[in-house]
Formats: structure tokens, C-alpha cells, sequence
């Protein structure tokens, strides 16, 4: 099954107004633990969970598809492109390295509050960066290519897979970080 590419690019833009979302809370978490206090680590927990479960699983592969089909489909809109998958990569690194973190936090593991800082904002920054390059640059190259013909991606294998705080029901591992997305 194809999916048409420009419901396909309103997706991948869907997922990074829902992404930022989700990266004001961890901003916000660190700039407490900068002002010293006790972060909700569990909150956090979540955060980086979703984040790894579907924008590293999902949506970053998705983008990757495009990029490939652009760079098969139209070269010469194509420069710069060969980064994408390594930032994906990048990006997939340092949410891990958060997300250790804060399971060792959890799991009741001394971590220095500077070193969860340090990791949090880190990622935040690169992600966020990552993102406002996609929407500049990336997603009009896109665009232009699309104003020529609509070309088919084939994401069957991400179709049954969908968001799993930002669909219609929150999945129950998600609760916390739902009513946090509410309470912003």
C-alpha cells in the first residue's frame, strides 16, 4: 500500500507541532533541575519512552523514506540530503543516552543532576534544531517536488503503528505525560 506523499508530509508536520510539544515539558523539567529542584523523573520517564517508541521508531524512518524518494526522484532538490539518516541516528543516540539516565535515576542510581541536565538540554536543543531544519529547508524541497506530480510512498509497514499519545486514546503507559501535554 502507498500512501500519497503530501498526507504523508501532513503527518510528518503533525508529528513535530506534537513533538514540540513534548519538548517544552523536558525543557521545562531541566530548567527546574537547573534551579534545584527535584525533577518528576517519572514524567520523564515517559517522555523519553514516547519519544523512542515513536518519533525515533516511527516518524524519523517515515522522514527517511521521503528524503530517499526526493533524492531518487529529484537530485538536483537532493543537496544536503545524505545528513538526514545520520542526524536521525545522532538524535536516536542522545535520546537513549537521556533515557538510561533517567531509568538509573528511577531505578535509584546516583546521577549527577548536572549530567541529567546536560543530556536533557542537549537533546532538546539538537532535536528542536533538527526540526526547524526539516520545516526551512527540507519539507519545501519536498513541496517543490510535489507541486510537479504526487508520488507514492510505500509506508505499509508503518501503517498499523499509530501515535501513542497523540492518537485518539492515550495509551495507559502514557497518563502522566497526557495530563501534562493538558495541563501546559
Amino acid at each position: 500500500m502507498s500512501s500519497d506523499t503530501r498526507k504523508l508530509l501532513e503527518e510528518l508536520r503533525e508529528d513535530h507541532r506534537n513533538m514540540a510539544l513534548v519538548l517544552d515539558i523536558l525543557d521545562n523539567i531541566a530548567k527546574l533541575a537547573r534551579s534545584g529542584e527535584d525533577p518528576d523523573f517519572e514524567l520523564v520517564d515517559e517522555v523519553m519512552r514516547y519519544m523512542t517508541v515513536y518519533p525515533d521508531a516511527v516518524h524519523h524512518p517515515k522522514e527517511d523514506l521521503v528524503y530517499k524518494e526526493l533524492m531518487k526522484s529529484r537530485p538536483h532538490l537532493a543537496e544536503g540530503l545524505d545528513d538526514v539518516a545520520a542526524d536521525h541516528q545522532e538524535i536516536a543516540n542522545l535520546g537513549n543516552r537521556l533515557r538510561d539516565d533517567v531509568e538509573a535515576i528511577v531505578a535509584g542510581a546516583a546521577v549527577r543532576r548536572e549530567h541529567f541536565i546536560k543530556d536533557a538540554s542537549e537533546y532538546v536543543f539538537r532535536l528542536r534544531q533538527h526540526m526547524q531544519w526539516e520545516e526551512e529547508d527540507l519539507f519545501p524541497r519536498v513541496d517543490e517536488m510535489l507541486e510537479d506530480d504526487s508520488l507514492p510512498i510505500d509506508v505499509e509497514q508503518f501503517q498499523h503503528i499509530k501515535d501513542p499519545v497523540f492518537e485518539l486514546e492515550v495509551e495507559s503507559g502514557f497518563r502522566r505525560l497526557m495530563a501534562s501535554l493538558k495541563s501546559e
